[in-house]
């Protein structure tokens, strides 16, 4: 999470720079006040497991992030929490089943789909490609949905406020997809595996699995 809240900083004017061309130009700021305030409230007591720092980080999400983001995000946050139990620790397969419990449920509270020009277009190929390889290779996973979010460029938006533009819409990166390619790249730099994100690298430096 604050690998998360660090890439979101950093990229939020570039998010509001997507999301002017297509949405109400808030996203980037929606979601480092967002992060920022999951930063704050681990800060104070981290949650004893896995899934409940996703949980709490989910029902921060939902209390502070504006418009249909806090929802969608906190949604997944906290369903793959659910998901992930009362364990202290998960193996990776565990979590890659999780996640794409928590990605499910974003798609059902949204109602949109693959190619829908969302969050959901950056998903669903890091889900698979992380599902493929055990739950081992997170760098796989950025990868996915790096490229997942670029492919949202031609698309026509069907989903959300970009929806209302139609055909105009065409020729630019989804704002949402964007977004969640960070935070799968902040999974993977928390792997320690901003180069890789495998199980060789988890080997070979444990502790940035943790």
């Amino acid at each position: 999470m604050t690998a998360s809240a660090d890439a979101v900083a950093r990229e939020a004017d570039r998010l509001t720079e997507l999301d002017s061309a297509i949405g109400d130009a808030d996203h980037g700021g929606n979601m480092r006040r967002g992060f920022e305030a999951v930063r704050g409230e681990l800060a104070e007591e981290v949650p004893a497991t896995p899934g409940a720092v996703l949980m709490t980080a989910g029902r921060k999400l939902v209390s502070t992030v504006g418009g249909a983001s806090g929802p969608l995000y906190g949604t997944l946050l906290r369903r793959t929490g659910k998901a992930l139990g009362g364990e202290e620790r998960v193996s990776g397969e565990e979590l890659a089943d999780a996640l794409r419990t928590g990605i499910d449920a974003v798609a059902q509270l949204g109602g949109a789909a693959a190619g829908d020009k969302t969050m959901l277009d950056a998903l669903f190929p890091a889900a698979e490609a992380l599902a493929e390889s055990g739950g081992e290779d997170f760098g796989a996973a950025r990868d996915a949905a790096e490229r997942g979010a670029e492919e949202t460029v031609p698309m026509q938006a069907r989903k959300g406020r970009a929806s209302y533009l139609g055909e105009r819409s065409i020729g630019h990166r989804d704002p949402g997809a964007t977004s969640a390619a960070l935070l799968v790249a902040a999974l993977a730099e928390a792997d320690g595996g901003a180069e890789g994100g495998t199980a060789e690298s988890q080997e070979n430096d444990s502790s940035g699995s943790e």
